[in-house]
């Protein structure tokens, strides 16, 4: 049996109004899932590439950005 999800622990939602899973969420299920996912803790590891690549720029980017 599925647990319900939790809002600003499982999921929270962006200025577009989507939906978006905490790292938390990711952890718990424990695979990527190959769709691109914000908070992936597992490196994108079944995202395609080209994809693949330039999200890890992507996120390498922004953490400089946050130091």
């Amino acid at each position: 049996m599925k647990k319900p999800l939790v809002e600003h622990i499982d999921f929270y939602y962006n200025e577009q109004g989507y939906m978006v899973f905490t790292e938390k969420f990711h952890l718990e299920r424990g695979y990527c899932c190959g769709n691109g996912c914000k908070h992936c803790p597992y490196n994108y590891e079944k995202v395609p590439e080209p994809k693949r690549s330039a999200l890890l720029k992507q996120r390498e980017e922004n953490s400089g950005e946050s130091r």
